[in-house]
């Protein structure tokens, strides 16, 4: 009897620890999935916000010209102005749609010429960054552009949320075909698998046909790798 009853509750104390096992593995896998979720709906919301904000310039542009153009040529800036306005009505109604509310005030998006003002702000709190640009800098199209932002402004928050650091280096490749990012830190290195922010950055730069690679530094701490090529960049712009 009790060496039955000993057999029985080994068995039922397994059955529990592998159904409280299963039970965190299928929670973590829902928490990965709504944050992948939740970054597809930040990244459609900041995309929008991009291309609105496009097409008002168009439409102010548009209308300024046709005021002191020639007949013929008024004709067709109207054009221009009255197809513009109606996609910029569509996009702010699908905006409204995705943020929940039609009530919405577009801004332009940040792109890498707001840089320096995130690496002060990191500074502000402690953390030694470096800067550094490989190559010659060129205009990116608006989303690569927010895309590289959001790429470097995730990597700095991880270093100061969790890699305990005291330095860090960024570092922008200007390559002919492709923008490489690079963010390295003195601090504790990698804890575990990757994050919900890691995930979120790498979906971002699936977009534009770019990989993300994060790991080990080669010195220690721990290392961000994204390259974004500027030919998918482009034909996403399209």
């Amino acid at each position: 009897m009790v060496m039955f009853g000993a057999a029985a509750g080994a068995g039922t104390a397994l059955r529990r620890r592998t159904a409280a096992s299963e039970e965190r593995a299928d929670e973590s896998e829902r928490r990965a999935a709504q944050s992948l979720a939740d970054e597809r709906s930040r990244i459609a919301r900041e995309l929008h916000d991009v291309v609105t904000h496009s097409l008002s310039v168009v439409v102010v542009q548009a209308g300024a010209a046709r005021l002191d153009a020639p007949p013929e040529q008024a004709a067709h800036l109207a054009a221009i102005e009255g197809t513009a306005r109606n996609a910029l009505e569509e996009m702010r109604r699908l905006l409204g749609v995705l943020r929940g509310t039609q009530d919405t005030e577009l801004q332009p998006q940040p792109g890498l010429d707001q840089l320096l003002v995130l690496v002060e702000q990191v500074r502000r709190s402690g953390l030694d960054v470096d800067l550094r640009h490989d190559g010659d800098p060129q205009p990116l199209p608006p989303g690569l552009d927010l895309a590289a932002y959001r790429v470097l402004q995730e990597a700095l928050t991880n270093v100061l949320r969790h890699a305990r650091a005291r330095r860090a280096e960024i570092r922008l490749g200007w390559e002919p075909d492709r923008l490489v990012l690079a963010v390295t830190d003195d601090g504790a290195g990698p804890a575990g698998p990757a994050g919900r922010g890691l995930l979120g950055m790498a979906e971002r730069v699936s977009l534009y046909g770019g990989s993300v690679t994060t790991g080990p530094g080669e010195h220690g701490g721990f290392a961000v790798r994204a390259e974004l090529p500027f030919v998918d960049a482009r034909a996403v712009s399209r």
